[in-house]
């Protein structure tokens, strides 16, 4: 394979930066892995808290069956990628005597190497990089040092991409509640913090988030019954 330069890299890093959202931006670190590490399909596996692991993104429908058969079997090299902060090579699922299970049942999808790399920052695993290619022995040592330099600038585009969605959502939903408390201070009388109070009170008494009580106020003009 043609070694990516630092241009390349460059390139790739802008390109990760210029996805719009974090789906988007989940779909082009797949895309693009396929083609700087050269493989055949690959996916994106993502962990959220209380520690559940959702496969975000895929190039081919064969690695999230892969990615299942992984949360089935409970082993593999992406999930213990992500444990062991780790890099995993399998040279060849129908030899493989790591995770001998999963990759006995992968081999049937035609997925016979794999090359996994955990996604993470400073502050968090973010989830792993998954490649997989149809040929046993695809991938080398070389391989995974470039999938650790493509995983890093992965790991930061879409540790962004989550950051900005997260203030993007904080802010709709503060927008939300103030309009749900003008609605109630003009219609009961209330000043801003009792008005507040009110939508709090509703929240904790009914187990609904408190930006889902203000999105009923502003949408019905009340209070949920």
């Amino acid at each position: 394979m043609t070694e990516p330069r630092a241009a390349d890299f460059a390139h790739i890093a802008m390109a990760l930066h210029g996805a719009d959202g974090v789906n988007a931006t989940l779909d082009r670190i797949a895309d693009l892995a396929c083609k700087t590490v050269e493989s055949d399909m690959c996916g994106v596996m993502v962990v959220h808290r209380g520690n559940r692991v959702e496969t975000a993104a895929v190039t081919d429908d064969r690695v999230r069956q892969a990615d299942e058969l992984q949360i089935e079997c409970g082993e593999g090299p992406c999930l213990e990628a992500m444990d062991d902060q780790s890099v995993f090579i399998i040279h060849d699922t129908s030899t493989e005597t790591r995770w001998e299970s999963w990759c006995r049942r992968v081999t049937d999808l035609d997925v016979r190497s794999v090359l996994s790399v955990r996604l993470f920052t400073l502050h968090q695993t973010i989830g792993s990089l998954n490649v997989y290619s149809s040929q046993p022995h695809h991938f080398t040592e070389r391989d995974a040092i470039i999938g650790g330099i493509f995983a890093g600038h992965a790991s930061v585009a879409l540790a962004a991409a989550q950051t900005e969605a997260g203030l993007r959502e904080a802010m709709d939903s503060r927008h939300m509640i103030g309009l749900a408390q003008g609605m109630l201070m003009e219609r009961f009388d209330l000043d801003r913090e009792h008005a507040f109070a009110v939508l709090r009170r509703y929240s904790q008494d009914r187990n609904i988030k408190l930006r889902n009580v203000a999105q009923y106020v502003v949408d019905r003009r009340g209070l949920p019954e």
